[in-house]
């Protein structure tokens, strides 16, 4: 195995734990690290049979947060044109919010702002942790902001931003807003295949959720990211914010009754495999290439899944011991799917993985 990574705790223990030898050389099994490296590693190396890279070569057309809007608003057209027999099944394209692409877009997005007025929310698209990231109600203060010298003609590096109608009405637990962090496996997109962990957790923000537009500039109460609530004296480090996702689904089963959430929990595993059909066409197929996927959905007070991003590099770091436990054994049971050691059968399809399901391939859900 080889690394070229920022952080490689839990994957390179779990490697490690199987046996599994580093390598400076050329005669690596399987290759871990970020994904423009890989990216630039697949343009410039042949790779020989078995050998194994965790991204794909055009990933970021589901990551890269302008892309994955673009492959949903044409996958969402074509719908409409044209329904088939497994798009009735999925159902509709209607779970990412309004979103305009920025500076290209902003005419039209001005045009729907005067339309509905709101609160907003502006990302960059080539930053994480929730860099960048501020709510706004008023064009004025996105004018001010427009003046920058990143939006000035006679620069050439515009940075990118996508600007989406913020969800104001969230599912609240304690008065506070969460996020849920998924992860979703594809060994192959040709054919496509989908495994879904069972695991997972919901991010907590530290303060009680306002709408107030007093608070619109308050990180703690909008921002779930852990990068950025970690920040507040408020920041719990034994639970580090987080809730295990079966005990999240037992207590809203306790308030809704089990039906109602478990077709919740099935919608969020449409919305995952409708993303990934949307650029199922369109991510460059290698046997040598597979992806783990960090996926993160926002549930509103209706119980209604909002998709806000797909990460190409989830973090794997772990900030308490339930929190190393689940991604070390995510991580074992991702490698017994991709199954560089030759365990298994190669033409079986294996169902269930450890804390895996296949929940999608080739056109069956």
């Amino acid at each position: 195995m080889r690394f070229k990574t920022t952080f490689r705790n839990t994957i390179y223990d779990t490697l490690l734990r199987r046996g599994w030898k580093e390598t400076l050389e050329n005669d690596w099994d399987f290759y871990w690290a970020d994904r423009e490296y890989i990216y630039d590693l697949l343009d410039t190396v042949h790779l020989e049979n078995g050998q194994r890279v965790n991204h794909y070569r055009n990933g970021r057309e589901l990551c890269r947060k302008d892309l994955l809007i673009k492959n949903l608003k044409r996958a969402k057209r074509q719908m409409d044109k044209k329904a088939s027999e497994l798009d009735s099944i999925l159902g509709s394209y209607d779970f990412f919010p309004v979103t305009y692409i920025l500076p290209g877009e902003y005419a039209i997005f001005v045009e729907e702002f005067k339309r509905n007025q709101g609160v907003w929310i502006m990302k960059p698209i080539g930053k994480a942790q929730g860099k960048g990231i501020f709510l706004f109600t008023k064009l004025s203060q996105i004018s001010d902001w427009r003046t920058d010298f990143r939006w000035r003609p006679e620069n050439q590096q515009v940075e990118t931003y996508v600007v989406q109608r913020y969800i104001s009405n969230p599912y609240l637990v304690g008065g506070k807003k969460f996020d849920l962090r998924l992860y979703a496996l594809v060994p192959t997109f040709f054919p496509l295949e989908i495994y879904l962990f069972r695991g997972g957790f919901a991010r907590f923000t530290n303060s009680r959720y306002s709408n107030n537009h007093s608070d619109i500039a308050n990180s703690f109460i909008h921002l779930t990211n852990v990068a950025v609530q970690k920040t507040s004296e408020n920041y719990n480090k034994k639970h580090g914010g987080k809730w295990d996702l079966r005990n999240l689904k037992l207590y809203m089963m306790s308030k809704h009754g089990p039906e109602r959430i478990n077709k919740l929990f099935y919608d969020i595993q449409l919305v995952i495999i409708k993303s990934l059909l949307s650029v199922e066409k369109i991510i460059m197929n290698d046997k040598h290439c597979f992806e783990l996927y960090g996926y993160d959905v926002m549930i509103d007070e209706n119980l209604k899944p909002w998709l806000l991003e797909v990460n190409a590099s989830p973090s794997l770091s772990a900030n308490t011991s339930s929190d190393y436990q689940l991604k070390c054994g995510m991580l074992s049971d991702m490698l017994d799917i991709i199954d560089l050691e030759n365990k298994y059968v190669t033409w079986v399809v294996r169902e269930h993985v450890g804390g895996f399901d296949l929940v999608y391939r080739d056109g069956n859900v």
